[in-house]
């Protein structure tokens, strides 16, 4: 590997690119940016589909749930960060080296290999979301496309003609190409800061909106939401609430990464255990922590606000987001309380929130992909550029496998839960992993304080909890909902 390799690898650790870690409040917030991609890629499916229609089936009896969610595993999140600044490795790296037999850190590869492939699935789900939601608010586009396609290509055109979002979700596929391709971090951060920003603003700002309609949430049920409490028959809805809300598996397989191609462990430099090294990753570990927590600001405000909409709009008129018509009821949060008007809105403001999840997951899949493949020996990746390339490969077949994937299997709904119970399975795994990382990797003097450590424990035991009640459900759940993909 040359000079110039090193200089732009973002896994390297070259002297030269050692920097003080920021010592105001203002300079340290310039130097967060991982988190507001995180946060990007958390408020997107779960919590358009699967939250929002929480709110409407329950009201506000798991407000209490949805925070807590939010705010427990970043715990689990904020020790993988710590980890990849303290050993200069991404998450898959350190799973390989987790253990002198080497067996089981491949195992621990595989098992995200597989997630990963589940996860595909929930890829082709927002792609097809979008799709749809385009085509609910400018159907023109997808009659046109259609009906120009069918008569030029046979049974192939007659097929992708059937259904007007066709068109729509193949014009997605291609952006989402074109935004990843050449995609640096640097270009990833400021176009997710935007999306991020707007999409929150926007969702928030309607939430808050409501208490000058007809729909104003009751102050009582409000503070009702926020007493420890579960409905009958709730059990198992609190169980799911806990696993799609807040961080999710593969979020937490994404951090490591984007806080090493922000520069974290390359400021910090390689470990010398000399007491300059111990300070800077100290402080750089610090600028992690604010950038963790004000990731869980944004997601954490997000997500209340799609539930609020649901539990406010959605459950007093009985309306039940789900299937075929998920989308054209999930935009009557916004129509009934602020008028018709507000439709076509919502429809492209949900398409941007599954599209920014769609976009930052392929991107980040990438970079999982290529580094397994090489730690498995099964490619072999001899510079940075030799990376990029294998990146950029990869940044074009993600897109089209979930256009495909959609293409034959149209249900978004589903295709989000089969994702989902991947995650759920997996997400148990990677806490025991953050707690050994903790206890047994770390050096003693950038381990955490008592408070982060009890909280930590928290979220390992409700993530273990919410595992035993909901895997053998969902197990069986995952294995009949492959009948509509034969």
């Amino acid at each position: 590997m040359t000079q110039t390799d090193i200089a732009f690898d973002p896994y390297a650790l070259p002297p030269d690119a050692i920097l003080e870690p920021p010592t105001t409040l203002w300079e340290a917030l310039k130097k967060t940016g991982p988190g507001i991609i995180l946060a990007g890629t958390i408020v997107g499916s779960g919590e358009l589909l699967l939250t929002t229609r929480f709110g409407a089936k329950q009201g506000f009896v798991f407000l209490w749930l949805i925070l807590f969610s939010c705010v427990i595993k970043v715990f689990v999140q904020i020790e993988l960060g710590r980890y990849a600044i303290f050993s200069g490795k991404p998450t898959l790296g350190a799973l390989q080296n987790i253990s002198k037999f080497r067996i089981i850190g491949n195992v621990l590869l595989i098992w995200w290999f597989l997630m990963m492939l589940c996860t595909v699935f929930q890829l082709g789900g927002m792609l097809g979301g979008v799709g749809q939601d385009l085509n609910l608010a400018f159907p023109q586009f997808g009659v046109f496309c259609s009906e120009s396609i069918k008569p030029l290509s046979g049974d192939l055109g007659a097929f992708v003609s059937s259904r007007s979002e066709f068109p729509w979700a193949f014009v997605v596929c291609l952006i989402t190409i074109a935004l990843i391709f050449r995609g640096s971090y640097q270009r990833i951060e400021r176009f997710t800061t935007i999306l991020v920003v707007g999409v929150t603003l926007v969702t928030v700002f309607a939430s808050l909106s409501l208490y000058f309609t007809p729909f104003a949430p009751v102050f009582k049920d409000l503070c009702g939401g926020l007493l420890f409490r579960l409905p009958d028959g709730g059990i198992t809805d609190a169980f799911a609430v806990f696993g799609i809300t807040g961080v999710g598996a593969t979020e937490l397989f994404y951090y490591p990464y984007w806080c090493l191609e922000k520069g974290y462990a390359r400021f910090v430099g390689v470990n010398d255990g000399s007491p300059e090294w111990q300070r800077r990753a100290r402080g750089w570990i610090r600028v992690m922590h604010l950038d963790a927590w004000m990731s869980m600001v944004v997601f954490t405000l997000s997500t209340l606000a799609f539930y609020f909409m649901g539990a406010a709009v959605l459950h007093p008129q009985g309306i039940d987001p789900n299937g075929a018509d998920a989308m054209e009821n999930l935009s009557k949060m916004y129509s009934s309380p602020f008028g018709a008007w507000t439709r076509v809105l919502f429809l492209v403001g949900a398409g941007a929130v599954l599209f920014k999840t769609l976009y930052l997951a392929c991107a980040a899949n990438s970079r999982l992909t290529v580094d397994f493949l090489k730690l498995m020996g099964l490619i072999r990746i001899e510079s940075a550029t030799s990376r990029a390339k294998s990146i950029q490969v990869l940044c074009i077949i993600f897109p089209i496998v979930a256009l495909s994937i959609y293409l034959f299997q149209r249900d978004p709904q589903l295709m989000v839960k089969l994702g989902g119970m991947a995650q759920a399975a997996t997400l148990p795994m990677m806490a025991c992993v953050a707690v050994y990382f903790r206890y047994f990797r770390i050096s003693p003097q950038l381990k955490p304080s008592i408070v982060s450590d009890f909280f930590l424990w928290i979220a390992l035991v409700s993530i273990l909890i919410v595992a035993a009640y909901s895997l053998p459900g969902a197990m069986v759940t995952f294995i009949e909902s492959f009948g509509p993909l034969k």
